[in-house]
């Protein structure tokens, strides 16, 4: 039996340099590791040191420059621009630091679009994105505007977003950064308990101890290299 059936990642041998001038800059060099599907798992390292490029690569937002990228299966690496397109609107859930909210568009308007310009109909997106926006105690914010929504409404509007597609994996950079400590947690705490509650994964890229300590497992990232925590 093929054990990479029971992952939702499989990398294998992953480099990414990038050109600084004259110098050749090493930010991953070599990385093998593979996610269970259904976990959740942190990825945490100094600014600068690659986190932010291995979530790229994983949600085919940046190229490797050698090795197997693996996602459900899929051989990212080897996807057309098209293709990959068409894995991050079905396949992939992102949550940034900043929310990237639409600022013309209501909370509820925010979490539907994802569903409806992927095909659905309207009203099936609408009912989604209300459904999503009950789970994370956001009903009675569902048609204000980002604006008149505090930091930590904002960043659980982009997280039902991430979610309204059901993607086999949800990719977090930072997602509690722009936070107090309070609203940090109580955002972490929602969003693993909403991709435990569907067996989604999740990885995670965050400098706070505490959101790391929540997830399965727990790796970091230094001079290249992943490590188990």
């Amino acid at each position: 039996m093929n054990n990479s059936m029971n992952n939702i990642i499989r990398v294998e041998n992953l480099v990414k340099n990038y050109q600084s001038g004259t110098e050749l800059l090493n930010i991953l060099t070599g990385l093998s590791f593979s996610i269970p599907q259904g976990t959740t798992t942190a990825v945490q390292g100094k600014s600068g040191c690659g986190k932010s490029t291995l979530l790229n690569i994983l949600g085919g937002l940046d190229h490797s420059d050698s090795g197997l990228v693996e996602v459900g299966g899929l051989d990212i690496a080897g996807l057309s621009e098209k293709d990959l397109t068409e894995y991050r609107r079905k396949r992939v859930g992102f949550v940034f630091q900043f929310h990237y909210l639409l600022r013309d568009f209501t909370a509820l308007e925010n979490v539907m679009l994802p569903a409806y310009i992927g095909n659905q109909k309207k009203k099936d997106a609408l009912k989604k994105a209300d459904f999503l926006l009950a789970e994370l105690g956001l009903s009675s914010r569902a048609h204000h505007y980002p604006s008149q929504l505090s930091g930590g409404e904002r960043q659980r509007v982009a997280v039902a977003r991430a979610m309204v597609n059901d993607p086999d994996l949800i990719l977090a950079d930072e997602p509690t950064g722009n936070l107090d400590s309070q609203n940090s947690l109580a955002v972490a705490e929602l969003l693993y308990q909403a991709v435990e509650k569907r067996r989604t994964s999740l990885v995670v890229v965050t400098h706070d101890e505490k959101v790391a300590e929540r997830a399965h497992i727990r790796f970091e990232l230094a001079q290249g290299v992943l490590k188990s925590i």
